[in-house]
């Protein structure tokens, strides 16, 4: 039987029989089961390459035409949804392309509709995630281009911060990506969204910027030389947990380098040594359930100030650091990074096709954040 062409009126068949009521049943084999499973398997695979192929004909169809037959904005919405769907599998992500849907996403993104151009963007992220063979297939349809542009001027908020979550997913571990990124100076769209107002597109931005110093330390220098130093100290007394971790992690990075990065946060000193205090000030003014939470601060800024002033910070002596219950460590190597070790092991895995989850979810998730190494311990005091 599992030798048989696959049919799925025969499964019908074959399955009805064992309902009927005109027999005794039996007990499947294994052989019988893993049949059935390959028939559903075999029926879904072709059945949704074949709806893939229905969307990418509809959504090449020329806009006059889809309006004359009544197909609305919210329409369209709908399909870019369940193409979305359709491609969280990555075989069927590096299907979309051969079944003609890849061309007409990317011209969504200059559609007139805001919400479109998102929706578009959602399904852009979903196709390129941890997926090299979609990453090189968007960049040779120019799918970069859009992307950075409703990145940097789309007059829609979600637009630009969907933007963003697709550029990120489609240049990580991607050189090409980083290389045109670099060229055609993101940097100065990502110091736009530290300077927003929305907490969702700094921790996006936060995400990407992270992603960018672990991989080349010259990075760094531009990044200084563009004030974002400032703008990270800033930002690293959010009201939100999640810029706060993000901020600090970065600040962090930068200390860490031996070029442009340390001499910039050096230059602000004592604008640092106040942010650091007023951080630990906050922390010990924490309930119980709070400080639980801000572990990941705890640690950023310990570290920081560990970097910079070759002591432990107050956490440790008042017993901040490490609370009862906790794991005990000695100087991290990489405490900014273990707060997004899930990110970090998703990008690593090349799995078969299987569903994929959002890169960067609305808590700053997807941060792939690798520090150096930790300050020479002889340097450091009370260990």
């Amino acid at each position: 039987m599992a030798g048989d062409r696959l049919s799925w009126p025969g499964l019908l068949k074959w399955s009805l029989s064992y309902v009927d009521g005109a027999g005794p049943s039996r007990a499947i084999s294994e052989e019988e089961r893993r049949w059935l499973a390959e028939a559903v398997e075999h029926h879904m695979m072709v059945d949704v390459v074949s709806r893939m192929r229905e969307i990418a004909l509809l959504m090449s169809t020329p806009p006059a035409v889809l309006e004359a037959q009544g197909i609305t904005h919210d329409d369209i919405e709908g399909l870019l949804s369940e193409l979305q769907v359709h491609v969280e599998s990555i075989d069927m992500a590096n299907d979309l392309h051969s079944v003609g849907g890849l061309v007409p996403v990317i011209k969504y993104l200059r559609n007139s509709n805001a919400r479109i151009r998102a929706k578009a963007a959602d399904v852009v992220t979903t196709v390129v995630q941890n997926n090299p063979t979609s990453q090189q297939l968007v960049m040779e349809a120019s799918g970069f281009e859009p992307l950075l542009s409703n990145f940097r001027s789309d007059p829609d908020l979600t637009a630009r911060i969907k933007a963003l979550g697709a550029l990120s997913s489609l240049i990580r571990n991607n050189k090409p990506g980083v290389a045109a990124f670099r060229l055609a100076n993101g940097y100065t769209g990502l110091r736009d969204a530290l300077n927003s107002e929305n907490a969702r597109f700094q921790r996006k931005a936060l995400s990407l910027i992270h992603y960018l110093l672990s991989e080349s330390h010259s990075d760094c220098s531009v990044f200084a030389q563009l004030g974002f130093p400032h703008l990270m100290m800033r930002l690293a007394s959010s009201d939100d947990s999640g810029v706060r971790e993000a901020a600090l992690g970065g600040l962090l990075e930068l200390a860490r380098d031996t070029t442009m990065g340390n001499r910039s946060l050096l230059a602000e000193h004592d604008r640092l040594r106040r942010l650091l205090w007023g951080r630990m000030e906050s922390i010990r003014m924490m309930t119980p359930e709070d400080l639980d939470a801000a572990r990941e601060e705890r640690q950023l800024v310990d570290s920081l100030w560990i970097t910079f002033y070759h002591e432990p910070s107050m956490l440790r002596s008042e017993g901040l650091l490490v609370l009862p219950g906790e794991e005990s460590f000695e100087q991290p190597t990489d405490v900014a990074g273990r707060s997004f070790e899930p990110m970090r092991q998703a990008s690593a895995r090349r799995a078969p096709p299987v569903g994929r989850s959002d890169p960067g979810d609305e808590t700053g998730g997807g941060m792939i954040l690798l520090l150096g190494p930790a300050p020479d311990r002889s340097n450091s005091q009370g260990h």
